[in-house]
């Protein structure tokens, strides 16, 4: 029986979660998600525990931060004027947004503080500083 290797396009069903169980993101009622091994494509400590899977075969996979989306970054979150923001757009924590790069590149955002004066935008992915937890069943090896 082949098992997967780098190079070779795989499809899987996942299951993702924290280390308190909680799921973040599932393939469960989707599609299975399609990628090339070793390509970069899906995040590194999950790319590196695909190579020896066989069709068939689960796997739990414990990936530590770093292999996942990184530390959180203090320099990624910015105090911006209130007025900087459209009257329009009702501001609440938790609120994602986007920003604009000069270059213009989007950045999405979350809203984590509203002040009087200013908002505190956060462009930390939303699991950064985070180990992950996933449940992999290989579906196929193309």
């Amino acid at each position: 029986m082949s098992t997967a290797k780098a190079g070779d396009t795989v499809r899987i069903h996942y299951t993702g979660t924290l280390t308190d169980g909680t799921t973040f993101d599932s393939s469960a009622g989707r599609e299975p998600l399609e990628f090339t091994v070793g390509s970069g494509q899906i995040i590194p400590g999950l790319d590196k525990a695909i190579p020896g899977m066989a069709v068939g075969d689960t796997k739990k996979v414990e990936i530590p931060c770093l292999e996942a989306y990184g530390e959180r970054d203090p320099n990624a979150t910015q105090a911006v004027p209130r007025s900087a923001i459209p009257d329009t757009i009702p501001l609440e924590l938790g609120l994602q947004l986007q920003m604009q790069t000069p270059d213009g590149r989007a950045i999405p955002v979350v809203v984590t503080e509203i002040g009087e004066e200013e908002v505190t935008l956060d462009a930390n992915h939303m699991l950064a500083g985070k180990d992950l937890v996933f449940d992999v069943e290989m579906v196929e090896i193309k």
